[in-house]
């Protein structure tokens, strides 16, 4: 896993989880409490309200990312780009400053005139952008999304048909490709990935962003820090039945679950709360690394075999082969006595094992799994069940 130096920064593994607090200078953004137009308030809010209670990094965004907005152009965010410089000016904290920006123009003026990283929404959709931030040496945040610069985030309207293949195209899932997204048009070295938690397009729904978070750890294998924005999000509050201005405490307890799962930023506008709950993350990840003489070992703590195959697929090897390396153990239970017969007998010409005293046990690797439940499709009933039941976890 790389580390990211943002502007003396460092973000990633072996550093404390990063907190983005947001500051909003577009008269549109739909969350109040961060929307300034006047530089001094604005610097006062960015020290009382994010700098003081812990925020690393401050996130400034020229327009509102909601789509029931136009999209502004470059002109008219480089209008006011002058808010958020006098406002960095005011400021007596210490922290990074992002410039949340989808065009390549704009990120260039704000990083000469005294921005230290990049928030591009868009994915680089603008080829320039990874251009300008290896030029300026800086880190960027790079959210999953098609090559568009007025669709941020709406992977599903990407030609994957075109950019992968029909045959992938075909059968990937939402996550595949919010994944293949985060790799189009490439990653800096100091790219730090976003998975575009949020309701970026019309068609992606509460259920995607929810298998997004259950899988976040597959992101990993792309080698680069990564960035959540889950704060006060639909899909947590649809979980808890929370309108946003009570979702606080479920996106503390997803943030802490976020930070065990690979997350490295947290972007945020509730910062103090934020920070104490990635803290508890940290500490309870039981990822290990070690360094001796500058050779470095990390554990896939975790490591699914999904995860696992990402990791090989980004490392040209058959991620086919995990399925003769994972050994998967199912406890099984309101199996009835033909079943269990059934279940034995299709074990038996694999080799899995099937303990079938007690609460019956099958252990083997994903390949056996998948071949038992093969030899269970086809029949009624609970073993027509149980071998779709095995397939589902084993996916």
């Amino acid at each position: 896993m790389n580390s990211v130096d943002a502007a003396g920064l460092g973000i990633g593994d072996e550093y404390p989880p990063r907190i983005m607090g947001v500051l909003n200078v577009s008269e549109e953004s739909p969350y109040d409490p961060s929307v300034y137009d006047d530089p001094e308030e604005a610097a006062q809010y960015v020290d009382e309200e994010l700098i003081d209670p812990g925020a690393d990094i401050v996130d400034i965004g020229l327009e509102s990312a909601n789509k029931r907005f136009d999209v502004l152009s470059a002109e008219d965010e480089l209008e006011r780009l002058h808010i958020a410089l006098e406002t960095i000016d005011h400021v007596s904290g210490e922290a990074i400053f992002s410039i949340e920006t989808r065009y390549a123009s704009v990120a260039e003026e704000a990083l000469e005139q005294g921005f230290d990283m990049v928030n591009d929404i868009a994915g680089f959709a603008d080829p320039e952008m990874p251009v300008v931030c290896a030029d300026h040496d800086v880190a960027v945040a790079k959210m999953a999304s098609p090559p568009d610069l007025e669709r941020p985030g709406a992977v599903e309207e990407t030609p994957w048909s075109e950019r992968k293949s029909p045959a992938w195209a075909e059968q990937a899932g939402y996550v595949d490709q919010v994944y293949e997204a985060l790799k189009q048009h490439g990653l800096t070295e100091k790219t730090i990935i976003d998975p575009a938690f949020g309701g970026w397009s019309e068609a992606q729904t509460l259920a995607d962003d929810r298998e997004t978070f259950r899988r976040l750890r597959e992101f990993r294998a792309l080698g680069q820090p990564m960035l959540v924005s889950i704060n006060r999000k639909n899909f947590l509050g649809e979980i808890a039945g929370r309108d946003t201005d009570e979702r606080l405490p479920v996106s503390l307890a997803a943030t802490s679950m976020a930070v065990e799962r690979g997350a490295h930023v947290i972007r945020t506008h509730d910062v103090a709360e934020t920070r104490d709950a990635a803290l508890i993350g940290k500490a309870f990840t039981e990822r290990t690394r070690t360094v001796t003489d500058g050779l470095s070992v990390s554990r896939l703590d975790g490591c699914s075999s999904r995860e696992l195959r990402a990791h090989l697929d980004e490392r040209g090897v058959d991620p086919a082969a995990v399925d003769d390396w994972s050994t998967v153990a199912l406890e099984i239970s309101g199996l009835d006595d033909a079943t269990r017969v059934r279940l034995s007998s299709a074990a038996e010409s694999t080799t899995a094992i099937y303990v079938n005293t007690g609460q019956p046990l099958l252990v083997g690797s994903r390949t056996d799994i998948s071949a038992v439940a093969d030899r269970l499709r086809g029949e009624t009933g609970s073993t027509a069940a149980l071998a779709e039941s095995f397939a589902e976890i084993i996916e």
